[in-house]
């Protein structure tokens, strides 16, 4: 795991290599190297996990010299991948024991196309130095990232914005389309950034640059490996999942350096630990948050799982304090505005166990894979033509009920189909709809944004409920979780891997049949069944929690100061992007009515507001 930088063709950046390196020194402590050469510069941070020798030290150059490489991630098949080199070529003899050096071996042995031999997650550039050209690849699922800017034949990229925020030599415009995008979703999704020069790379593509013109196509799309045909019987899919989950586990495990993992006390963390430690005799370590607020906490439930298992358990329990510590240096950890307050126990879960470990292993993907969230309940709900009928009254009726039915209500104000499935999620997170966006931005900054919502492709019709999780899985997933777990993770030299985003896993659940998924009123049905194997399943008999804080609450105690004085009026007006009437309105709904449910939205507009003021504020 590490942190990448180049820039290609055209002028040097403004900043030397070596300041604008040091801005990623978080993600690569333990080495650093450059390759320099006519007009193309390439900078490679590195955190060791294998091969700690400095022989595995990158910018790595190939074995004929014409390629150099550096690269961001792990791929777990490299062993494979050099059995291959050695039967194409039977006179190759790694020089290290690293994947680095099996990955552009192989590009140079197989060429562009050998991306698809690859299973793990990878930031990756090469450069040919005869035809002066360069590769860029990124992972089928987003895990790593790469941000990119090509203008006027110059390419830069960059594994965090700030580095090429840093190396501009002009000044960058706000990109208001991904400013609405973030009320909607609370995250900015790809390839959008928060600035219009600035391009986040598309996961599953690579990109060639050649004679000034970068190209960017698919090598792996999702919806591509949906087939005619479902796996329908439960037993045999139990096994195969079973199969396909230790395989990935085992491969993920492959470290020369200590590890653990993540420990929610949920079924994904709880599965992903359980088969990590039945392929150990000795203890692994586990790592757990826990909240004084009973209603957020799984501490408990994490402990028995880990009590259960026999793992060397770790727990660290959170408070207001950690939030107003961590809430000011949000930005700088993620760089443009991004809302999911969970980001708060996820630094301070990869602080407590990288004092442990330098490697960790995560649950991410269960929900999108197995259905695990609630929205796609109400996907196939609102795909009912009884309830489409009745949507119009009940968005009319609902709001002067409860507090949970006007909730409710706002997932009835039915847009159209075309922005359906962002409708869907953007409402079940209590976020602003597109038409409330109108009444928060002030009119010169409201604009429309794109997002794929067409997703009845592959060779099979979709149920509503698949599609919004596809949605999820293109969005929700590469744009928020991963960029959550990997700026928090790294920004404590924390590698973490994510054994469920294993593609083979990823394709294999895109075919299974939905009643595998959501079964007898249960979501995650078969995930559950292959858990149950290892751990019981009275552990997991309770109502299903997010890794959430108690945001709510945090917000009308011990951070409503903070939150106060950047939607103050005065504050509003400094920036000049929102209504200060429209958030006024807001704030006093949330603090002295009882509309406790808009903490999200009060968040949002914190987080907003406090990027804003960062760039404004000398």
């Amino acid at each position: 795991m590490c942190g990448i930088l180049g820039f290609c063709e055209g002028r040097a950046p403004r900043k030397d290599i070596d300041t604008l390196a040091s801005l990623l020194a978080h993600r690569g402590p333990d080495a650093r190297g450059v390759f320099a050469e006519n007009n193309t510069t390439l900078a490679h941070l590195r955190l060791s996990i294998l091969d700690l020798s400095d022989d595995a030290n990158q910018p790595m150059f190939s074995h004929c010299k014409r390629y150099v490489m550096v690269y961001n991630g792990e791929v777990y098949n490299f062993r494979e991948i050099q059995t291959r080199l050695k039967e194409k070529n039977p006179s190759f003899a790694a020089r290290t024991q690293s994947d680095s050096e099996i990955i552009l071996e192989a590009f140079a042995a197989f060429g562009p196309d050998f991306v698809h031999q690859l299973n793990g997650m990878f930031a990756i550039a090469i450069w040919d130095r005869e035809q002066n050209s360069l590769y860029l690849y990124r992972d089928r699922l987003g895990i790593k990232p790469i941000y990119y800017y090509h203008l006027e034949g110059r390419l830069g990229f960059a594994s965090e914005l700030k580095v090429l925020e840093a190396s501009f030599d002009q000044s960058l415009q706000v990109d208001y389309q991904a400013v609405n995008a973030f009320l909607h979703l609370g995250y900015i999704p790809a390839p959008l950034s928060i600035y219009r020069q600035i391009r986040k790379f598309p996961a599953g593509c690579m990109g060639v640059l050649a004679k000034g013109e970068f190209q960017i196509q698919p090598y792996w799309q999702a919806e591509e490996k949906i087939g005619a045909s479902l796996m329908e019987d439960p037993l045999e899919a139990r096994k195969q999942l079973t199969a396909l989950i230790e395989s990935s586990v085992r491969y993920r495990l492959v470290s020369d350096v200590p590890y653990g993992t993540f420990l929610s006390g949920g079924i994904d963390s709880s599965l992903v630990t359980a088969v990590a430690q039945s392929l150990h005799q000795q203890p692994i370590n586990t790592f757990a948050i826990g909240f004084w607020d009973q209603k957020f906490n799984e501490a408990d439930h994490a402990r028995s799982v880990a009590k259960h298992l026999g793992t060397h358990h770790h727990e660290l329990m959170v408070t207001e304090k950690d939030a107003l510590h961590w809430m000011p240096l949000l930005n700088d950890i993620y760089d443009e505005p991004y809302a999911d307050s969970s980001a708060i126990p996820t630094l301070l879960v990869s602080q407590m166990a990288r004092k442990h470990v330098t490697m960790t292993l995560s649950g991410d993907g269960g929900d999108e894979l197995f259905m695990g969230y609630g929205a796609y309940k109400w996907a196939q709900r609102l795909a009912n033509p009884w309830v489409k009928l009745l949507s119009y009254p009940a968005a009319a009726l609902l709001p002067f009920g409860p507090a949970k039915y006007r909730r409710a209500a706002r997932l009835f104000e039915n847009p159209a189909m075309k922005t359906l499935h962002s409708h869907i999620f953007s409402q079940e997170q209590y976020l602003f709809s597109r038409k409330e966006i109108a009444q928060y931005l002030n009119p010169e900054y409201y604009s429309d944004f794109p997002l794929r919502e067409n997703l009845s492709v592959g060779a099979r019709k979709l149920n509503a409920a698949e599609e919004q999780a596809l949605f999820d899985l293109l969005y929700y997933l590469p744009d928020d979780l991963l960029v959550k777990v990997d700026r928090a993770s790294m920004h404590f030299a924390l590698e973490t891997r994510v054994p469920l985003l294993d593609y083979r896993i990823v394709e294999w659940a895109l075919n299974l049949h939905p009643s595998l998924k959501q079964r007898n009123s249960q979501a995650k049905w078969l995930l559950k069944e292959v858990l149950y194997q290892y751990v019981p399943a009275h552990l997991f008999q309770r109502p299903k929690r997010g890794f959430a804080i108690p945001l709510q609450k945090w917000l009308r105690k011990d951070l409503r100061s903070f939150a106060m004085d950047h939607l103050h009026p005065d504050a509003i007006r400094q920036t000049g992007l929102l209504n200060p009437k429209a958030v006024d309105a807001l704030l006093k709904n949330f603090y002295n009515k009882d509309q406790h449910y808009l903490y999200n939205r009060i968040w949002q507009l914190l987080v907003l507001q406090r990027w804003f003021l960062s760039k404004t504020t000398p």
